[in-house]
């Protein structure tokens, strides 16, 4: 299937802040999500990450900055930035991200080491 509506995509989810690969292109994901108000703990990531908000809002800190991400608006977060999702969010949210690389919540020395190594 090649078409979504990602609002009926969204509702079937069975839980808020728990997304569903709707496909590929090349190696990258796009993904589905329900937004609710609880804020999700910070996480980096090695690659960007792109943060669209379909309905609703998303709420961000970012280097101890407050961002309000809204309809139709797209985030990216840049790798090696840890970002937080703050209490208040709701909606729907499409991320577009690589393959889960298990760097997802470690530090950018972390993330640093861990390269230096490979």
């Amino acid at each position: 299937m090649s078409l979504y509506d990602l609002r009926t995509e969204a509702q079937a989810l069975p839980a808020s802040w728990r997304s569903r690969i709707l496909g590929r292109v090349g190696a990258t994901n796009l993904k589905v999500l329900r937004m609710d108000a609880h804020s999700v703990a910070e996480e980096v990531h090695v690659y960007d990450e792109g943060l669209l908000v379909i309905d609703g809002r998303l709420e961000l800190s970012v280097q101890e900055k407050k961002i309000s991400v809204t309809p139709g608006q797209l985030y990216i977060a840049k790798a090696g930035i840890p970002h937080t999702v703050e209490t208040g969010s709701f909606g729907i949210l499409v991320i577009i991200d690589l393959p889960d690389s298990g760097f997802s919540g470690a530090s950018p020395t972390d993330i640093a080491l861990c390269q230096e190594r490979t």
